[in-house]
């Protein structure tokens, strides 16, 4: 079983009360109909400026003397919202650190990291784990022999079926992917034979755990 890079994923928002949105795509660009450029017709001549009538004679002016106080507009300061208060972002959900979400980091989802989900660091949450990163490897408790196939045995096949599996947390074994196969009938005889196999599961922070991690069965000719 070789050790993955740990698992995990997640972020949070910026405190904002309301749920983030969904995220959205930006859309093709529409074609645009070109419009031939119309020349307008000239305009008409102005007509003639007409003479105003000679404005009265101003009476003679008089002046007056008041007193002027200074004083200011406000005599009493007092705290206050403005008229139009500044817009604000849209939401990124309640968490923190500037993601989006629930959760407290950099990404998006309800974990802390970068990441996306439900888990802790930069990849993506939700799914199994990689032993490291705090995850404890499983430990294999039984093993099932695979078979050989009566094509493999007669052309003298041998060598290793790398598989990738995932672990539960109750040490059974789940998704079974060939990762590099002989052929022959022989993957589909070590996926069987793994899906037999019986395994102490992984294990963070002392909680069990889903968990990839890469298996080989061996194929020998006696």
């Amino acid at each position: 079983m070789s050790p993955g890079i740990g698992g995990g994923g997640g972020g949070g928002g910026l405190k904002n009360p309301l749920p983030p949105p969904k995220v959205k795509r930006v859309g093709l660009k529409r074609a645009s109909v070109s419009v031939p450029e119309v020349t307008p017709p000239p305009p008409p001549p102005a007509p003639e400026p007409v003479q105003p009538p000679p404005p009265p004679e101003p009476l003679p002016a008089r002046a007056i003397v008041a007193p002027v106080v200074t004083g200011k507009a406000d005599p009493v300061e007092q705290a206050g919202v403005i008229e139009k208060p500044a817009p604000t972002p849209p939401s990124q959900g309640p968490g923190t650190n500037g993601g989006a979400g629930s959760g407290q980091g950099i990404g998006n989802g309800e974990g802390a990291g970068s990441g996306i989900g439900e888990g802790s660091g930069g990849g993506i949450g939700g799914g199994p784990y990689r032993p490291g990163s705090g995850v404890t490897p499983p430990r294999l408790l039984r093993e099932v022999k695979a078979e050989y196939t009566d094509e493999a045995r007669r052309r003298g096949i041998a060598g290793d079926v790398l598989l990738e599996i995932v672990v539960r947390r109750d040490g059974s074994v789940g998704d079974v992917t060939v990762l590099r196969g002989l052929g022959l009938g022989l993957d589909q005889r070590a996926v069987a034979a793994v899906r037999q196999w019986r395994f102490s599961p992984a294990t963070l922070r002392g909680a069990p755990v889903d968990v990839i991690v890469e298996v080989a069965v061996e194929f020998t000719l006696r």
